[in-house]
């Protein structure tokens, strides 16, 4: 009767050891058992073909010349000032401040300031009047940073006039200090 439990418990144990999943032995090579049922997938769609894929080149942006880009204050050159008058005007700060701040930023650029003057007053007075003038606006570009050896000073008094009557509105253009930049 020994032999009959002794029997039953090893056989117990064999038939534990036969209901274990197969899955679970390591390298048991038996394939998975899939379900009677058979499930219905949907289609797959097929991806359409795009060609090949393209990075795109990393490019630097365009940075076109400040001084010439008409949109930029930096392509005005021109300082106008009151008749007989070598101070600059609040109206034109903004435009010597930022040609200050690019020749800050830029310390090989170099300019000249042109002083003129209308045709009124001796020649050697509009002489004397259109150097006060470009001092006037190379001042104040010191004052902002700029190097001294990167302005020139010089007068023209009335001898490069912008308008060519005698009268108020030509006047006005011909009081003035021109910005130019060496090189242009």
């Amino acid at each position: 009767m020994k032999r009959l439990i002794f029997s039953m418990a090893a056989l117990a144990i064999l038939a534990a050891c036969a209901s274990k999943d197969v899955k679970e032995q390591p390298g048991a090579g038996v394939e998975e058992r899939k379900p009677s049922v058979d499930v219905v997938k949907p289609p797959v769609k097929p991806k359409p073909d795009t060609g090949p894929v393209v990075k795109p080149v990393d490019r630097k942006p365009i940075v076109a010349n400040p001084l010439k880009d008409p949109s930029n204050i930096l392509s005005k050159r021109s300082v106008f000032f009151d008749y007989d008058s070598a101070i600059v005007k609040d109206e034109f700060k903004p435009l010597v401040t930022a040609h200050a701040r690019y020749l800050v930023q830029n310390r090989s650029a170099k300019i000249t300031i042109q002083g003129n003057t209308d045709e009124r007053g001796s020649r050697e007075y509009n002489i004397a009047l259109g150097q006060r003038r470009a001092d006037s606006v190379k001042q104040m570009m010191l004052l902002l940073g700029t190097q001294e050896a990167q302005i020139e000073t010089v007068s023209f008094g009335e001898e490069k006039p912008r308008a060519s009557g005698h009268d108020e509105a030509a006047y006005s253009e011909n009081r003035r200090g021109d910005i130019v930049y060496a090189g242009e």
